[in-house]
């Protein structure tokens, strides 16, 4: 799929679709930690070995000029779209940073045919640029299933007012579709959970099961919940924290996955 546009797919299989995987994953553009080494190919395999459904992508490159001439390993296409590769027939990408040698954003990869997608852009002032990337999905077995990649803010009353965006976002959904809500929240005191707490349609899977949101960051030792995976209409199971080799290696952020069941 072309980014920034909706797109129509190819009619989805017939037989009910009640389990989904469920990935997210901040990429930090291909790199390591620090930068240090360029990393996609690694992270590729990674990604695919999990065999999730759905991947929920923050910090994805659509392109990058000065990296592409220095790393001879760099994809020809996307990163979202080398990511995808032939195992997720589906994609969408919402650009949100943009500058001289390229841009980077949210992206999703799916298993199942994404009917149309919009990136809402909510960046509130200054440099930092955060969007929301809304999919809605063809599941089968159900009318329309929302997926939402989500990346906010470093500062506090900035996420504040982006989490407000989004709860208009919901209220804006048929209220009983299934959605899924997924990425790197950057809230580390918590305020932005207590703030989604309050609604009593949504739950954060690590939150339900383990009694708190998981520590992903930084990736080698981490110490702070920075990553979400909240869902409405759908229940979840088996959440866990990627956090051994070679996820360690793979990014600044620590990957969670999920069983969402429909």
């Amino acid at each position: 799929m072309s980014p920034d546009s909706d797109q129509q797919s190819a009619p989805a299989a017939s037989t009910a679709t009640h389990r989904l995987r469920v990935l997210t994953v901040n990429t930090h553009k291909g790199f390591t930690a620090l930068n240090r080494r360029f990393i996609l190919p690694e992270l590729r395999e990674a990604v695919r070995s999990t065999a999730a459904d759905l991947v929920f992508l923050q910090e994805v490159l659509g392109e990058h000029d000065r990296h592409a001439a220095r790393h001879t390993h760099w994809p020809s296409t996307s990163q979202y779209e080398f990511l995808a590769d032939s195992m997720w027939s589906d994609f969408a990408y919402g650009r949100n940073a943009v500058y001289p040698d390229g841009h980077h954003g949210n992206a999703l990869l799916s298993r199942y045919p994404i009917r149309h997608y919009r990136n809402l852009d909510v960046s509130i002032t200054g440099p930092e640029r955060r969007g929301l990337l809304h999919c809605v999905l063809d599941v089968p077995g159900h009318a329309e299933v929302h997926a939402i990649c989500v990346h906010l803010s470093l500062l506090a009353s900035h996420r504040q007012l982006q989490l407000a965006l989004l709860c208009q976002l919901l209220e804006s959904l048929p209220g009983d579709a299934p959605v899924i809500i997924a990425g790197d929240f950057n809230d580390w005191q918590l305020q932005g959970n207590l703030t989604l707490a309050r609604r009593e349609d949504l739950h954060e899977a690590f939150e339900r099961h383990h009694g708190r949101p998981a520590k992903t960051y930084p990736a080698r030792f981490p110490l702070l919940r920075l990553d979400r995976i909240y869902l409405r209409n759908a229940s979840s199971h088996e959440p866990k924290i990627l956090g051994s080799k070679p996820w360690t290696h793979l990014s600044d952020h620590l990957p969670l996955a999920v069983e969402v069941h429909l």
